[in-house]
């Protein structure tokens, strides 16, 4: 009995301090992921303070996105954020050098990424794909100035966010596994 009740506590302990460490490690990356972004794009390409916190934005939902529990988990959605991303990158790109936003566009957009996820096996990657398409839309809403820029923009926020996020996520899980 007494056996029992200490095993349950060292596996509540045990279980508390994996989710503190976990916790902790994705606050980390985020504010990281924030940081490199914003600090960053103004000293390569700025096209607005606004479109700088967007950026930063962008990569904090991308190391969210990637920072898992396990590597494989970490590994999977890092390769689903990045085709999904891609995918959104280059409708977006084609899109916004003939058009400017237009709500149409949006939905146009988002239908043909969702058609192309479906019809190649992928769909579930719509849904990070869609997202991927509206936050690059509605930054070139933002700011409209060369929206064609805005792709290429959240490309390498998504970059910075998946790098930070998959890189945290390895550190941490490296870590665990030395207890």
């Amino acid at each position: 009995m007494v056996t029992k009740l200490a095993a349950s506590v060292l596996g509540e302990i045990s279980k508390t301090r994996s989710a503190v460490l976990h916790s902790v490690g994705l606050a980390v990356a985020c504010a990281v992921s924030y940081e490199v972004t914003t600090q960053s794009q103004p000293h390569v390409y700025s096209v607005s303070k606004v479109d700088n916190v967007i950026g930063g934005l962008w990569a904090v939902i991308a190391t969210a996105f990637v920072y898992r529990t396990s590597y494989e988990e970490s590994e999977a959605a890092a390769l689903t954020r990045m085709a999904a991303t891609l995918l959104s990158f280059v409708l977006c790109l084609v899109y916004l050098m003939i058009f400017p936003f237009s709500v149409w566009g949006l939905a146009v957009l988002i239908g043909i990424g969702s058609l192309v996820l479906i019809l190649i096996g992928r769909g579930s990657y719509v849904v990070t794909a869609t997202i991927g398409t509206a936050v690059i839309l509605l930054s070139a809403a933002v700011s409209p100035h060369d929206p064609w820029k805005q792709p290429i923009l959240r490309l390498a926020d998504t970059a910075v966010g998946v790098a930070v996020g998959f890189a945290a996520a390895w550190i941490a899980l490296r870590l665990s596994s030395r207890e």
